[in-house]
């Protein structure tokens, strides 16, 4: 005798649906692509505030989900609230799964913000910059320029600078946006300093109602120490226009222990390399309560920058991204909003940057 089964009420059909469509989308996003929006003017030049992008994970390679405990489809909270998304009870070993390619120079590459520490590795913040050093570089900048192993590298993108500009009264934010001027800070009276091109610059600047204007020149030719600089230490004289050389250790390297050595790279040795019991004390490396004299770094770590330099927090302030921190290349903008009450919908759509490659 056969059975007959019993239909599926239209409601779990729908349920059904919906999670095979999350496991799917899940999927999807763990190992394909993921999208991004851009929430800082830091790489303005080359991706705007209000981009939306599809980030690769099979480029370098998609990372497993460390954090099991996860709301799906959410990062760090849940949608519209403040409740944690996610519990960090238990977390799996990393692991990577081949690429198709390695990181490179000049690669608008989004990953994890190394210095929360108190998140999982992929649970930290997203951030996407420039690579301007990959692991077995010797990076230095100078007057702004960024070279590798004694060759300037390349510069992508509309190069921004920094901009004091004034008016005959208060400049109002949508004649800056008009003009496609959009990262601005109030400095003064009808005074602002700005971040663009020179071309941009130079065309406000000639408006009517613009009393002055000047380019910010920054101390590259007498540069000071800033203390803001990585690594933070008065023993180097860097400042984020003139910096290093620093060399960015590759996996397999071996690094002699030295004071000047764990200024440089002790943060890596103690929070990113996988070790457990790490102390620093008297210019002295111990592991696992044992003094060691040389280090073998044990991953590949990158230099990333901000297209927009004068107004980037990036790798000059917070130093290297250690490659299990790397999430995907940045690939195309598949849409791109305005941000302003005076744009009706379709004038806040940026055209000219959607279905747009990342140079």
């Amino acid at each position: 005798m056969s059975k007959t089964h019993k239909k599926k009420s239209a409601l779990r059909e729908w349920w059904d649906a919906i999670v095979f469509a999350v496991i799917v989308a899940t999927l999807f996003r763990w190992i394909v692509v993921e999208p991004y929006k851009i929430p800082t003017p830091s790489m303005e030049g080359s991706l705007l505030v209000g981009d939306f992008l599809f980030v690769s994970k099979f480029h370098y390679g998609s990372r497993n989900a460390s954090t099991m405990l996860q709301v799906p489809l959410t990062h760090q909270k849940i949608w519209g609230s403040e409740i944690p998304s996610y519990l960090d009870w238990i977390q799996i070993p990393f692991y990577r799964m081949p690429g198709i390619g390695e990181v490179e120079r000049n690669d608008a590459v989004v990953f994890n913000y190394p210095a929360e520490l108190d998140r999982p590795i992929d649970m930290r913040t997203y951030y996407i910059k420039r690579c301007v050093g990959v692991a077995g570089d010797t990076l230095r900048i100078i007057d702004g320029k960024v070279y590798n192993n004694g060759s300037k590298l390349p510069y992508k993108g509309l190069k921004q600078s920094s901009y004091i500009v004034q008016g005959e009264s208060r400049i109002r934010e949508r004649v800056f946006r008009q003009h496609g001027i959009t990262d601005v800070a109030e400095i003064g009276s009808n005074a602002f300093q700005i971040h663009t091109d020179s071309s941009t610059f130079k065309t406000f600047s000639n408006l009517p109602f613009i009393t002055f204007s000047q380019k910010i020149e920054y101390d590259e030719y007498n540069p000071r120490y800033d203390s803001r600089v990585f690594p933070q230490s008065d023993r180097f004289h860097w400042t984020a226009d003139n910096f290093g050389p620093l060399y960015i250790h590759k996996a397999g390297d071996v690094m002699q222990v030295t004071n000047e050595n764990l200024l440089l790279y002790g943060s890596i040795i103690e929070h990113y390399d996988h070790n457990d019991n790490v102390r620093i004390e008297n210019n002295k490396l111990f592991i696992d309560g044992k003094e060691v004299f040389e280090y073998e770094f044990k991953q590949n770590y990158y230099f990333m920058m901000g297209d927009n330099r004068h107004n980037s927090e990036d790798s000059r302030y917070w130093g290297f991204v250690p490659m299990d921190h790397v999430v995907g290349k940045a690939l195309f903008t598949w849409f791109s909003l305005k941000d302003g009450p005076w744009y009706s919908f379709f004038a806040r759509i940026r055209w000219d940057r959607v279905i747009k490659g990342i140079e």
